[in-house]
């Protein structure tokens, strides 16, 4: 069985926030905040350090709160196998701009590099379906990476969720500031909250 076409991670992510507009972007703990902040750090960047298994939640979080803001979670596969049961609770409450990138290098790339689950067995693209999240693809080419990009922004479609297989290289960390409670700050100036 031969392989899928691989993306190069760091252009996905590029692709997926070049023309983000008012998107809030969640990370997901490791590789992919790394990405996010080597696409550009923003003031709508949110990442996440630490808990691993909580971008989709937050993500889901955020889009409750902000309706009429796309929000968007980039994360790893493992980060997601980790918090599968966040897309039954975002099937069921179907938020309409909430929008889910799973970078799918299919190994746990912050522990080692260990193969993950999405290698053989798992299929979260058919486990987003089988949630209720409907619009659930995988993405093989930039071209499909780029309407991703353009849906994400429409907040009445929703959710959505895809998965885009990556390479697995091993890339120069790009690291955000990892305080806190300044990212938490930044994002909720900028969306018009006072601070805490």
């Amino acid at each position: 069985m031969s392989k899928p076409n691989l993306l190069d991670r760091r252009d996905v992510v590029k692709a997926l926030l070049v023309n983000r507009k008012e998107a809030i972007a969640i990370g997901g703990l490791g590789a992919s905040t790394n990405d996010i902040t080597a696409a550009g750090d923003h003031a709508r960047n949110f990442y996440l350090w630490g808990g691993m298994g909580g971008a989709a939640m937050m993500g889901l979080g955020l889009a409750l709160a902000q309706p009429k803001l796309p929000v968007v979670v980039i994360t790893g596969d493992g980060e997601m196998l980790m918090g599968m049961g966040s897309l039954a609770t975002i099937g069921l409450q179907k938020p309409a701009n909430l929008s889910i990138m799973v970078l799918d290098n299919e190994c746990y790339g912050e522990t080692g590099g260990q193969t993950s689950h999405t290698a053989s067995a798992a299929d979260l693209v058919g486990v987003a379906k089988a949630c209720g999240i409907v619009d659930s693809r995988a993405i093989s080419t930039m071209a499909e990476v780029e309407a991703f990009a353009v849906s994400m922004q429409d907040v009445a479609t929703g959710p959505r969720f895809a998965s885009v297989k990556i390479d697995a290289a091993s890339l120069e960390r790009v690291l955000p500031t990892r305080d806190g409670m300044f990212v938490l700050t930044r994002l909720r100036s900028d969306l018009g909250f006072a601070p805490i």
